[in-house]
């Protein structure tokens, strides 16, 4: 399980790094669903990391509350399962 939250994380930091590179480049981009649903399936940290660090999608609204507060809710329940 661990290492499931290491990868679904570590790739949704890249896609994030990704889209970023894209973005600049004018070139075809990660949809905005695809990412939300890397952070659903775990990866919010790493997506959140991901914002942050190339400072992609900081002014969606949706981004900038979500990610945390999910990445908050992720957090508890790997708690909650680890105890």
């Amino acid at each position: 399980m661990v290492q499931y939250g290491i990868a679904i994380n570590l790739l949704a930091f890249f896609v994030m790094g990704v889209d970023k590179y894209k973005a600049k480049r004018r070139r075809f981009r990660t949809a905005e669903r695809t990412l939300w649903l890397l952070a659903w399936l775990g990866g919010a940290l790493g997506a959140m990391a991901g914002m942050y660090t190339f400072r992609h999608k900081t002014r969606h609204r949706t981004f900038r509350y979500g990610l945390p507060l999910l990445a908050a809710v992720e957090l508890f329940l790997y708690w909650r399962w680890r105890r």
